[in-house]
C-alpha cells in the first residue's frame, strides 16, 4: 500500500501523477475509471465513495470506486480530470472493449517476455508488487483452453478491470515492464500473446527460452 509516512509534499505529487496519467490515457481512448486507494488514516483500508467487491474472490487490489463504473466508461478527459481532482484515486482501466489483459505469475511472465521479444512486436506488460504480471492485448472473446485451464493464469475481459501505473498496490506501486509507447500504443492481437504464453507455459528446454538471462528491454521510440 501507499506508505502513510510519506511527507504531504510527496503525497501531493503522487496524486498529480495519477491524475496526469488518467487524463493522458483518456485522450487515447482508454476506458479509465477511478479506483479505491489506501486510507491515509489506517494505512490498510481502501477508501472510496461506494466501492464494490472485485470480480474475483481472491483479488486483493484496488476496485472501482463507484458502483456504476460501467456507466462511466468513455468519459471525456475533462470529466476524468474532475474525478481525480483532490482525491488520489487508483488508476484503473476497464477491460473487454479497448484492452484485455492476461494475468500470470512472475516465472511465466519472465519466460513469456523473452519469447515475446523475439516476435519483434512487444506487448505492453505491467508488473504488480504482489509478483503478478499483466500482458495487455487487444480485446477478444476467445481465450484458449490451454491457458484458461491452468491454475494461476487469469483473464481480464468484459466486466473486469486492471490497475495501471502508478497505482499503489500491496506495499508497492504498479509499474510498467514494457510501456505502451514502445510500439506506438498499438496493442498486439490477443491470439499472438496467447500463443506466446502457451509456448512459455509448455517449453521445457533451455534452448527455447533461458529464464536466467536478463529480461529484454526495448527502446521507447515508435
Amino acid at each position: 500500500m501507499l506508505d502513510t509516512e510519506w511527507p504531504n509534499s510527496w503525497r501531493a505529487a503522487f496524486r498529480i501523477e495519477l491524475r496526469a496519467e488518467a487524463i493522458g490515457l483518456a485522450w487515447r481512448g482508454w476506458p479509465v475509471i477511478p479506483g479505491t486507494y489506501p486510507d491515509s488514516d489506517s494505512g490498510v483500508a481502501c477508501a472510496g465513495t461506494d466501492a464494490q467487491q472485485g470480480s474475483s474472490d481472491t483479488w486483493s487490489g484496488p476496485v472501482p470506486a463507484h458502483s456504476d463504473w460501467e456507466r462511466r466508461l468513455g468519459a471525456h478527459p475533462q470529466q476524468v480530470a474532475a474525478w481525480w481532482t483532490g482525491k488520489p484515486y487508483s488508476l484503473l482501466v476497464a477491460t473487454g472493449t479497448v484492452v484485455d489483459a492476461i494475468e500470470v505469475d512472475d516465472h511465466l511472465g519472465r519466460r513469456a517476455a523473452i519469447l515475446l521479444r523475439a516476435t519483434g512486436r512487444p506487448a505492453p506488460i505491467i508488473a504488480m508488487p504482489n509478483g503478478r504480471w499483466l500482458f495487455l492485448t487487444s480485446s477478444s472473446e476467445h481465450f484458449p483452453a490451454a491457458l484458461s485451464e491452468v491454475e494461476g493464469i487469469g483473464r481480464h475481459g468484459k466486466g473486469s478491470w486492471i490497475p495501471l501505473p502508478p497505482t499503489p498496490f500491496e506495499h508497492g506501486v504498479v509499474h510498467w515492464r514494457v510501456k505502451p509507447d514502445v510500439w506506438g500504443w498499438r496493442l498486439p492481437h490477443a491470439d499472438t500473446v496467447h500463443d506466446v504464453l502457451t509456448r512459455a507455459l509448455h517449453s521445457e528446454s533451455s534452448t527455447e527460452v533461458d529464464t536466467q538471462h536478463e529480461l529484454p528491454t526495448w527502446s521507447s521510440a515508435a
